[in-house]
């Protein structure tokens, strides 16, 4: 699925359509340069799913959690990880397969950690301004 986004303002219709689209996947890998709002796209899921929470990026945490009136969410930024073994320290398959809402930045950082079925979130940033979003479950 391919969507174009040309506001701020069309990111709640986002959310919707990218959950939709991802059926049972409830992990979501975001790749996308510096810069390209993939931690802005995370806050409108995360609102689309129902926290009242304060979604901020993770960058120094590693790790931030969410909660809705149901589900845990967590949202990761591996950014700053030096190698893999950072991720396996903080138990990262605690996480992945607890069947919580999985939102993760920088997944190129943990090739050989990730789970087998996810869907990929590819946003690129577009000269006249807007965001071109491709989702891809796999």
């Amino acid at each position: 699925m391919l969507l174009t986004l040309q506001s701020l303002a069309e990111l709640p219709a986002a959310a919707e359509a990218i959950i939709g689209h991802a059926g049972n996947n409830r992990i979501f890998l975001f790749y996308g340069d510096m810069g390209a709002g993939k931690t802005t796209l995370i806050k409108s899921l995360c609102s689309f799913l129902g926290t009242n929470d304060n979604v901020t990026s993770p960058t120094f945490a590693i790790v931030n959690e969410y909660q809705t009136t149901g589900d845990k969410i967590y949202h990761f930024d591996f950014y700053r990880l030096k190698n893999q073994t950072e991720a396996l320290d903080m138990g990262y398959e605690e996480y992945f397969y607890a069947g919580a809402w999985c939102f993760i930045e920088w997944p190129e950082k943990i090739p050989d950690l990730l789970p087998q079925h996810y869907t990929r979130v590819s946003i690129a940033a577009l000269g006249d301004g807007s965001r071109q979003i491709n989702i891809e479950n796999f």
